[in-house]
């Protein structure tokens, strides 16, 4: 299936700064970042003449990553894995989205989002990470157990991301539920919702596609570190 402005997705990051999410950049021109302590991405437009601003943005980040083609990168940094991620975009609503239990988190919950996420996938998510999208959870007992929110903003497409639930609480349809009405509030901003899925996480990628998203293309996150990061 095709979509309005499709070729923007093979260069998420770079068109996510350039439209919705520009005040969130660091831009060298022919390459972007996002300010670190929103996330640690970046992207180019063209893989030429980067030296230079890669290694300005690793004095402020030892642990990023760009996305897309392989970066040539500065002597001092160096490529500590590819991770080849599914991106997967959604073709329509999902039916039957539950709401009664699902909140749609304040600034409030931005600390307990940070903990949760990062007790699950460690790493990824940063101090002001929140603050990039809505985040909709699910409380028990008080507690946030689950949560799942959007990240990379473009003028047509919207991201999915920390697809989370803690793991006292996993088997009970929590993420299915948060899925459903994540993408529903996105295609109710006449978006289309997208996510990335590292091509190994089986189960994952099972539950999305049940979901009715649909593979578009494999992408490599290039997790780029210095040479005395210790990372």
């Amino acid at each position: 299936m095709q979509y309005p402005e499709d070729n923007k997705l093979d260069n998420p990051v770079w068109h996510s700064l350039s439209e919705t999410h520009c005040k969130f950049s660091v831009d060298y021109d022919n390459i972007k970042f996002y300010l670190p302590d929103y996330c640690l991405f970046g992207g180019f437009r063209l893989s030429q003449n980067n030296i230079d601003p890669i290694n300005n943005y690793s004095q402020h980040a030892e642990n990023f990553y760009l996305v897309g083609e392989q970066p040539v990168l500065p002597k001092n940094l160096n490529i500590k894995k590819d991770l080849v991620c599914l991106q997967m975009v959604a073709e329509s609503k999902i039916e039957g989205a539950p709401k009664d239990q699902i909140t749609k988190l304040s600034i409030e919950d931005a600390s307990k989002v940070f903990q949760l996420v990062n007790t699950v996938q460690p790493g990824y998510f940063r101090s002001k990470t929140f603050f990039l999208g809505d985040y909709w959870g699910i409380f028990e007992d008080g507690k946030l157990i689950a949560v799942t929110g959007e990240r990379m903003k473009m003028d047509r497409f919207t991201e999915l991301s920390a697809i989370v639930t803690h793991p006292n609480h996993t088997g009970k349809g929590y993420a299915k539920q948060l899925i459903a009405h994540t993408v529903n509030n996105i295609f109710d901003q006449n978006k289309t919702p997208f996510l990335h899925v590292v091509d190994t996480n089986i189960g994952a990628i099972t539950l999305y596609e049940k979901l009715g998203f649909k593979t578009r293309r494999k992408i490599s996150f290039w997790n780029v570190t210095t040479d005395y990061a210790g990372i």
